[in-house]
Formats: C-alpha cells, sequence, structure tokens
C-alpha cells in the first residue's frame, strides 16, 4: 500500500536523519509532550467534530487499507447496468422495482457483490430507479435531481477530509503549547546545572518537533488520501448517473453504457472493446431472472 509506505518513508526519513547527525533516538521519547499533543488533539477533535463525522472518519481511514476502485470493479459495474437496461428494455422499468426492494437476493444485483458492497451508490441507483419507475419527470429535471443527490453524497462525504485537515492545521500550535509548557518548567529551574537547564529545553523543542511532524507529514497527507479516495469512489455513482439519464432519454443499452464508460477515468477505463465483450457475456442470462 503506496499510504503505508510513504508514512513509514516519513517516519525513517526522519528518523534516519536525526541518526546521521549523531542524535539518539531515546532523546525523542518524551511521553510528556505526546500526551500534551496528542491529547489536546483528540479533544479538539471531539469539540469540534459530530459523532457521526468522527465514524465517517474512522470508516474511510479504515478503506485507505483497501485497494482503490480498479478498471475491473468499473468493469462489473458496467456489467450490472447493462443487465439492469436490458430489463427496462425488455419488459420495462416496473420490472426493476423487486430488485431493488431486496437488493441482496436480486438475481441480477447479487452477481456483483463488490459493487453491492458500496451502499452509497446502490442507494443511489435505487433511489434514481424509483424515481423512473414513478415517472412524470423531464431527462433535464431528472439530471438536476441526481446532480443534486451526488452533490449532497459528495459534501458528506468531504467531511472526514476536512476534519482531518483541520486537526493537521492545529497540530504545529499545540506543539507550540507543549514547548512553552516545557520552557515554564526550564524557567524554574534556572539557576540549576547547565545539564539539567539543556536536558528541559530539549524536552521541550521535542513538542515543537512532534507538532510539526505529525502535522505536515503523517495528519495532512492522510487527509489528502482521504479526499483522493473519496473522488475516486464518487465515480460510481457518476458512472451511474450517466448511464440511468441515458436510458430514461430513450437510449439501447449498448448507447446508454457508452454513456456510463465515458465519466471513468481513463486509467481505469475499460477500453470500448472490453467493454462490449463484458456486455455480450451477460446476454447468456436469462432475462426471466430480472
Amino acid at each position: 500500500m503506496l499510504l503505508i509506505a510513504g508514512l513509514a518513508v516519513v517516519l525513517l526519513s526522519v528518523a534516519g536523519g536525526f541518526l546521521m547527525e549523531g542524535g539518539d533516538l531515546l532523546l525523542l521519547n518524551q511521553p510528556a509532550e505526546f500526551i500534551i499533543i496528542g491529547g489536546a488533539a483528540v479533544g479538539a477533535l471531539l469539540v469540534g467534530t459530530p459523532l457521526s463525522v468522527i465514524k465517517q472518519t474512522v470508516a474511510q481511514c479504515k478503506r485507505l487499507m483497501t485497494p482503490s476502485p480498479s478498471r475491473q470493479d468499473f468493469g462489473e459495474l458496467l456489467q450490472m447496468l447493462y443487465q439492469l437496461f436490458r430489463v427496462i428494455q425488455q419488459t420495462g422499468v416496473m420490472a426493476l422495482e423487486s430488485h431493488f426492494e431486496d437488493p441482496k437476493n436480486s438475481p441480477i444485483l447479487s452477481r456483483y457483490p463488490k459493487v453491492l458492497a458500496r451502499h452509497a451508490a446502490i442507494t443511489f441507483l435505487s433511489d434514481s430507479v424509483k424515481v423512473v419507475i414513478v415517472g412524470g419527470i423531464a431527462p433535464h429535471d431528472f439530471d438536476h435531481l441526481m446532480g443534486e443527490d451526488l452533490d449532497v453524497l459528495h459534501r458528506e462525504a468531504m467531511h472526514p477530509s476536512g476534519t482531518l485537515a483541520k486537526v493537521g492545521d492545529a497540530l504545529p500550535g499545540l506543539g507550540i503549547v507543549a514547548a512553552v509548557l516545557g520552557v515554564v518548567l526550564t524557567m524554574q529551574s534556572i539557576d540549576g546545572p547547565a545539564a539539567e537547564i539543556g536536558e528541559k529545553v530539549g524536552a521541550a523543542l521535542v513538542g515543537t518537533f512532534l507538532g510539526i511532524l505529525l502535522s505536515y507529514g503523517f495528519v495532512q497527507p492522510i487527509s489528502a488520501s482521504l479526499e483522493h479516495r473519496v473522488n475516486e469512489e464518487a465515480q460510481f455513482e457518476a458512472c451511474m448517473k450517466a448511464g440511468m439519464l441515458a436510458v430514461y432519454k430513450g437510449f439501447p443499452p449498448a448507447i446508454a453504457i457508452e454513456f456510463a464508460r465515458r465519466v471513468i477515468p481513463e486509467e481505469i477505463r475499460p477500453s470500448f472493446e472490453e467493454t462490449e465483450a463484458l456486455c455480450r457475456s451477460t446476454r447468456s442470462v436469462d432475462s426471466q431472472a430480472a
């Protein structure tokens, strides 16, 4: 994983450079500084962040340990959409109602567990299908409706990234707080031995060091990584939107899938030939399963 590798490079580079300069890593072991900075950061996070966002942040951080959406993932999405669009073409949109009442038991949706596991995307697709079933909405209004839904989903998904960014911005300041407290203790011993004073000043400076390192070496990069992952996963809903709109406008399934394929980022977008092969493979599935 690039995330783990990057964080390891940051840690090894800082520690390695310190050792090359003749430093002793034990000098950086200042538990009190960790408690002051870490505790204050966690406390500030709890004060300024709703519980739902904290839970969402934990969930997104866990997802960073999993691979990003791949070409294969989007290929499966296109296959699933193609099957659904064929059902609409052959038996009408009402036939999709049973599939989205219980997606896990749907003969079509259950064949794509990776897509089904993306609950936000499936909910968005389900709501869009139900709007089509109800009918009576112009294509441009349907486009606007789905766009508004995606905007809300994107704003909510970006909250964890923004929250961590704010914590990262605060960490250097909290490091200064720890350093100032260390200086206060140093001033109390100003008439003591020079070695003792130097030790206390060094411990205080470790607080500033930790605050800056944690901010720019760890928390801010993780925040940026969360933002990139949100944007990557948002392509699933964008793909669904493009396909659903095309079907609603009356395009045949093969053309609707092409609309959906074109919104996928180029580096992970299945080619036209690959998409055609994937769609062709689904035609052997009994349409009555819908």
